[in-house]
């Protein structure tokens, strides 16, 4: 069986965590921060773990992740 291709945009994009989860960082915290409450770009800096849903669509994306 040959080896699959790792979409690499979306490895750069992703991690696993300790405990399996995949991590993602938060959208909006790129350009007009000017006009986001520092409330809210504080909170945008934490990560988000990816919903169960998408896990199947993603493993097929990056599956050695």
């Amino acid at each position: 069986m040959p080896k699959i291709k790792t979409n690499s945009s979306a490895a750069k994009r992703l991690k696993r965590s300790g405990t399996g989860k995949l991590i993602r960082n938060k959208t909006g915290r790129r350009h007009i921060l000017t006009g986001k409450p520092r409330k809210r770009k504080r909170q945008l800096r934490r990560k988000a773990v990816v919903a169960k849903s998408m896990e199947p669509r993603i493993n097929t994306l990056v599956p050695y992740l």
